[in-house]
């Protein structure tokens, strides 16, 4: 199955590949055993990884057991209509901000059974960047339903999928260092 889809890549391509999809895999995992060992649900809302994050958590043998709902709203009628990020927030902050990465998580959570919500939005690139926010340019949030909620900006060198990967394995790895720590800031 996996030489089928990495058939039209080099063998040296398809290792590396490889080995990024399984470091991805291992660290939903273990956001997974946090969950349930808790009892406790996990939803995303993504915008420039396209559902990656819960590819990566999907990927996991019974991730149903934890993981509740993705949302992919990659545009700002998405994030209105699904999560209610309001057009105000959108219209002052912009679709790449750390108000806009709150309010997609708090929506995801809203509409959602989960206890835990992770967004995700940033400029994977090649296009898209200013000089206010540039190609790589990416806003997290991760919230859970006993109130709180962090916000985060990273900056990511590299092209659109090395932007797009380094985002997905910073939203895991983040997640997991708060559920083991079960504290967020409002």
């Amino acid at each position: 199955m996996l030489r089928q889809h990495f058939s039209g890549l080099g063998i040296i391509e398809q290792v590396i590949r490889s080995i990024i999809m399984n470091e991805l895999e291992i660290l939903a995992e273990k956001v997974g055993n946090e969950l349930l060992s808790r009892g406790e649900w996990l939803t995303t809302a993504e915008s420039c990884t396209g559902g990656w994050v819960a590819q990566s958590i999907t990927a996991i043998a019974g991730s149903s057991g934890w993981f509740e709902r993705g949302f992919v709203t990659y545009s700002n009628a998405a994030k209105i209509d699904m999560l209610g990020v309001t057009e105000t927030t959108l219209e002052r902050h912009g679709a790449v901000s750390e108000a806009t990465a709150r309010a997609m998580a708090q929506g995801a959570l809203a509409h959602s059974g989960a206890n835990w919500a992770v967004s995700i939005t940033g400029i994977a690139g090649p296009g898209g960047g200013s000089p206010e926010k540039p190609v790589g340019t990416v806003c997290f949030a991760w919230a859970s339903k006993e109130g709180g909620c962090e916000a985060q900006t990273c900056h990511f060198n590299g092209e659109r999928a090395k932007v797009r990967e380094l985002s997905v394995r910073h939203a895991l790895f983040s997640l997991l260092q708060r559920l083991s720590s079960t504290t967020l800031n409002a």
